[in-house]
């Protein structure tokens, strides 16, 4: 089993307040690691597309030389020699879900991470203090018998402190921080799913009744990447737009139907066992037809 080495006199000092400040640090990466990016519309339209043909007959044999793939087989067909096909280009909207889906993964990953690291430095320095407590007069009469000045070793020690109550705050803040679930746009646990659902249904509904009255006048339409964080008792504790439909009157909208859509259903015990709060991402049309449909 491994043993804590000490460093003897002054630098010891030195060592805690390393230690400390490398907990500080690690704490605070914790509490800002989290950053979620979502996928840019300049690369999803960038994308490559991929080819489908859907061909309205078929023939017993199978082409000698086939040039695409098809619900079925086509031997021949068209009247001309060159090769020519119509063709409509579909985005791969899947792999950009995919993305964004592991950007997520990869940002939790990141958090349990630095949590981990910041709990062994925790543990560390409290072990540090622990095993230093008894041989603290033997150091102070140790200086005072070689008569070095003990002023410096003070002024360290008493930040060192300082710097350990705040790491100490910060990571009992971090601690009972409430319990948040984020909601990918490819969620497929029941229990999360089915909530999102009856939420987005109350969302399009009030908000197809409430649909701003000037964006209906002047003909405005848009779409809009929104997040709203829910907390356990059905209230809103935030609405964010992440991506602006170039409309402030769309925005403004989307926000307020949010609000006056509150309060939500409370969260069911199976929700609530592990979350105080649902973050839920969504794109939101406000279409043609002067409806507000929300999509992935």
């Amino acid at each position: 089993m491994a043993t804590l080495s000490l460093p003897a006199g002054p630098d010891r000092s030195d060592f805690y307040f390393k230690i400390a400040l490398g907990i500080s640090i690690a704490a605070h990466a914790v509490l800002l690691s989290v950053k979620f990016v979502y996928p840019e519309l300049k690369k999803l339209s960038s994308t490559t597309p991929l080819d489908v043909i859907l061909v309205n007959s078929k023939t017993q044999s199978s082409p000698l030389n086939p040039q695409a793939l098809a619900q079925a087989n086509l031997d021949g067909g068209g009247n001309t020699d060159q090769n020519r096909r119509i063709k409509t280009p579909l985005p791969l909207q899947k792999d950009a879900d995919t993305a964004q889906e592991q950007q997520v993964e990869q940002a939790m990953q990141r958090q349990q991470q630095l949590e981990s690291e910041a709990q062994k430095l925790m543990t560390m320095i409290n072990t540090k203090r622990s095993v230093s407590e008894p041989d603290k007069r033997t150091r102070a009469e140790q200086q005072q018998a070689s008569g070095k000045d003990a002023k410096d070793e003070e002024a360290r020690n008493l930040a060192m402190a300082r710097l350990e109550g705040q790491i100490s705050k910060d990571w009992d803040a971090y601690q009972n921080r409430p319990r948040k679930k984020f909601i990918g746009a490819r969620t497929t646990e029941f229990r999360f799913a089915r909530y999102v659902e009856d939420w987005r249904q109350k969302v399009e509904r009030i908000g197809t009744n409430l649909y701003p009255v000037e964006a209906k006048q002047k003909g405005i339409h848009g779409r809009l990447q929104m997040t709203v964080e829910i907390k356990a008792d059905g209230t809103v504790a935030s609405v964010e737009v992440n991506r602006s439909s170039g409309h402030k009157i769309l925005d403004e909208a989307a926000k307020r139907i949010v609000f006056q859509s509150a309060p939500f259903a409370p969260f069911p015990p199976d929700v609530r066992k592990d979350s105080d709060i649902i973050s839920i991402t969504r794109t939101w049309t406000f279409t043609t037809a002067n409806k507000l449909e929300s999509g992935d």
